[in-house]
């Protein structure tokens, strides 16, 4: 099991079953804060529900296998965190994150972002790291601003919300050529 530290009081965990638990009762309890920007939130409407999402993450090959991380603050769960669409040919992948609404604001996400980079760009030797938000989500798209991922452009109508509402992404992205200057170890 990989673990990754971020600062003192924050740490990621690579996900596992025992997690489904702690990870439904956020979302059952947060569900209409977290539906607006992600729209698994509508579909996960019982614990086996996110038993079954953490299993398929578990029980990918292992040349498929995408890391995805459980945020732990204080040792209690703030969020998730993890690697998709990765394309291991080309050396590229996406990070995508949610942290529950009880630990915004504290450079939490920033940092835990931050930390998985240096893990793809140093341990699993990507080339590539793109981050994607929606246009309204001011919160999200902040954390690739802040650590100097390139803004790239819109892609139109590259999600569709809850509710069946498609909306524009901004696509930013992190060469390894550019984490020197961007990230510290």
């Amino acid at each position: 099991m990989i673990k990754i530290k971020v600062k003192k009081e924050v740490v990621l965990w690579q996900i596992h079953t025992s997690d489904s638990a702690e990870i439904f009762e956020v979302i059952d309890k947060q569900r209409d804060y977290l539906n607006k920007w992600l729209p698994f939130v509508e579909s996960t409407r019982k614990l086996e529900d996110t038993v079954s999402f953490v299993e398929s993450i578990m029980n990918l090959p292992v040349e498929r296998c995408e890391f995805v991380f459980i945020i732990r603050h204080e040792g209690n769960f703030a969020g998730l965190i993890g690697f998709k669409g990765s394309d291991i040919l080309n050396c590229k992948t996406e990070i995508g994150y949610w942290l529950s609404r009880n630990y915004q604001g504290k450079g939490i996400m920033t940092g835990s972002v931050r930390a998985l980079c240096l893990y793809a760009f140093n341990q699993l030797r990507f080339n590539r790291i793109q981050i994607k938000c929606a246009i309204g989500n001011l919160q999200s798209k902040k954390i690739p601003r802040r650590l100097g991922f390139h803004f790239e452009g819109i892609e139109r109508e590259g999600e569709m919300l809850s509710g069946g509402i498609f909306t524009d992404i901004e696509v930013y992205s992190m060469l390894r050529s550019d984490m020197k200057l961007h990230l510290k170890d």
